[in-house]
């Protein structure tokens, strides 16, 4: 009797602890398998890199827009003091059938004096122009969009606009451009934008 009762112990102890285990396995399972939201990309700028690996998209349209979130890893110091001035990019597109330093439009970004700064920057006849928007919080979502009109872009930043000459009319044709850290200068670690597409 004795025998039977602590093989019975065992055995429901074996099943507790299997029971335990699976409990934990799903629930890693379940949260590694947790697709992205339809339209998200987090885009990863590895260290010593300037860009992640992105795919070769055409873009034909009159307006993007999009929702970015920072995390921490967008705190950085440069190197060289005066590359923190630099205006890293984010995302947009190249226009007028050309690449993109002869013409495009995005939207640009630095870590600056303590804050993230979120520019316009673009290319008109390979030259290029810049322009302060606003900056956003760190881990909070934010609204931005690019509006191609005839011979101008118009940046919009939670509402707040700033418009840029463009050289040609009729909708943007070009490819996508994608997160790029630099300037002069490599990403010093590891960089996660996360990007949803809002069209």
């Amino acid at each position: 009797m004795l025998f039977l009762f602590r093989k019975w112990q065992h055995t429901a102890a074996f099943s507790l602890l299997l029971l335990a285990g699976t409990a934990c396995s799903s629930s890693k399972d379940s949260s590694n398998s947790a697709e992205p939201e339809p339209g998200t990309k987090i885009y990863t700028i590895k260290k010593g890199a300037h860009s992640s690996s992105s795919p070769f998209k055409t873009v034909s349209t009159s307006l993007m827009r999009f929702e970015v979130v920072f995390d921490s890893t967008a705190i950085y110091s440069t190197s060289t003091p005066s590359n923190q001035a630099d205006i890293n990019k984010l995302y947009g597109l190249s226009d007028c059938k050309s690449d993109h330093h002869t013409n495009s439009a995005r939207f640009g970004w630095r870590w600056y004096k303590n804050q993230l700064e979120i520019h316009a920057y673009t290319y008109k006849n390979k030259k290029r122009q810049s322009a302060y928007i606003g900056s956003v919080a760190i881990g909070k979502p934010a609204v931005y969009e690019i509006k191609i009109e005839d011979n101008e872009f118009v940046f919009t930043l939670n509402g707040v606009q700033t418009r840029l000459p463009r050289a040609c009319n009729g909708i943007g044709e070009g490819y996508q451009l994608y997160p790029y850290f630099g300037g002069d200068e490599v990403a010093p670690h590891d960089i996660k934008i996360k990007i949803k597409e809002l069209l």
